[in-house]
């Protein structure tokens, strides 16, 4: 599976939350809302979640293995370090 596009929004705001990206895989599946997030130690991604009733987020699409996590994690967080980011911010979140 090859990511075949990565869109990028900047977040407004000074918080540790900086992205939100829509990726596209083999030009034919879309996840939206992956995170770019400033962590103690760099940048990382944050698959889209949700809340349970329990209160607990769950990721509701996630890398299965490993490996590919590092390579969509690398290659999301390189378009974002290239400055490759759509026009205009979303607000950041409440």
């Amino acid at each position: 599976m090859q990511v075949s596009e990565i869109r990028i929004r900047k977040v407004e705001g000074e918080g540790k939350l900086k992205a939100y990206v829509t990726v596209t895989f083999d030009s034919c599946f879309v996840v939206h809302n992956v995170k770019i997030i400033e962590g103690k130690t760099g940048l990382f991604i944050a698959m889209p979640s949700r809340k349970t009733a329990s209160g607990e987020y769950k990721d509701v699409a996630h890398p299965i293995s490993p490996e590919f996590r590092t390579v969509l994690q690398d290659t999301i967080i390189a378009e974002y370090e290239a400055g490759h980011v759509e026009s205009g911010t979303v607000p950041a979140e409440d």
